[in-house]
């Protein structure tokens, strides 16, 4: 397991105690400590659930789903591949926690990483749960809803086609290990074997994350909302930021998204489409499970696609 993640939560540690034993801050608020434990225990529990489905749904394909059902179902042709995989995303009722897994055993069964990382994005978005939530959380909008949908179709199948151009196996780094079926191994064994790594692998990286995106959570003042709010495209690029900070799960952040209604309907666009695409915790999930290298450049490059498409879509549709 990488180890910047805990490095990187032992020096935020360590910035904490530095600024109470100087005098930066007299004594850690209560309340704060409080809400930090709270959010950071909330995202964990929310994510959890939808971890498990992710972990299980990797261990039955690495154990049980010939290689050959990938190659059948999706075309030969990466390019194509891609938008047939976006579109796939709309069956899988999962966060982008589950996600993660379900790409990296997808990749290690032959499917095209273009068209993996394209369902890594596209399922978290544009399955019927989330639209559901945000038809409710959106009442008599049915833009909004329409809006996120083809936002979220676009940023994925376009991270899937820079990805055929740009992308390099190199900054990909996935276990040689629990490739398919091991002689002398139950099917059964395999499953188990490979939801036991996946889950406890995973796991450790979305606390990691949690404790991230609680910190920056408390941290930001409600006064900051207000300042951004005013301006048509900082208000964009402040709720994206918030999205990614925040690390709301995908089921849940339409309502979020709704409770902030100082900010246009496109900048709650774009805090509803980057969020489930590029979070705190969902770069230490792609880290732990791909590589630092693929996860910085990769969030960095859907982050800034994602910002696109919901400016442009928001305009056209909203």
């Amino acid at each position: 397991m990488p180890r910047w993640p805990v490095l990187a939560a032992a020096a935020l540690t360590l910035a904490v105690a530095a600024a109470v034993l100087t005098g930066a801050v007299d004594r850690p608020d209560p309340a704060a400590v409080s809400a930090w434990r709270t959010v950071c225990v909330a995202i964990v529990v929310q994510a959890l659930p939808f971890l498990l489905l992710g972990t299980v749904i990797s261990g039955a394909i690495n154990a049980f789903v010939p290689a050959r059902v990938f190659a059948r179902a999706l075309p030969k042709r990466p390019a194509l591949a891609v938008p047939v995989a976006s579109a796939a995303g709309v069956v899988l009722p999962g966060c982008e926690c589950a996600s993660v897994p379900v790409a990296g055993s997808l990749i290690r069964r032959g499917v095209a990483p273009a068209a993996a990382f394209a369902f890594l994005l596209s399922a978290p978005a544009v399955n019927p749960i989330v639209l559901a939530s945000t038809a409710v959380a959106f009442p008599g909008a049915p833009e909004m809803v329409a809006a996120r949908l083809v936002a979220s179709l676009v940023t994925s199948a376009a991270m899937g086609w820079l990805w055929i151009r740009l992308g390099r196996d190199e900054w990909l780094r996935l276990p040689a290990h629990r490739t398919g079926h091991t002689p002398g191994h139950s099917r059964w064994e395999e499953f188990r074997l490979g939801f036991q790594h996946d889950f406890l692998h995973a796991g450790g990286f979305l606390v990691v994350g949690a404790m991230a995106a609680a910190t920056f959570n408390v941290a930001v003042p409600r006064s900051v909302l207000d300042t951004f709010a005013g301006s048509p495209w900082l208000s964009v690029l402040f709720l994206a930021a918030l999205a990614i900070v925040l690390a709301v799960c995908s089921e849940a952040d339409a309502f979020v998204a709704a409770s902030l209604t100082g900010f246009s309907p496109t900048a709650r666009l774009a805090f509803m489409v980057v969020g489930p695409m590029v979070d705190v915790k969902l770069v230490a999930l792609q880290s732990g499970t791909f590589g630092r290298a693929f996860a910085v450049r990769f969030s960095a490059a859907t982050a800034v696609v994602a910002v696109v498409s919901s400016a442009l879509i928001g305009w056209w549709l909203l």
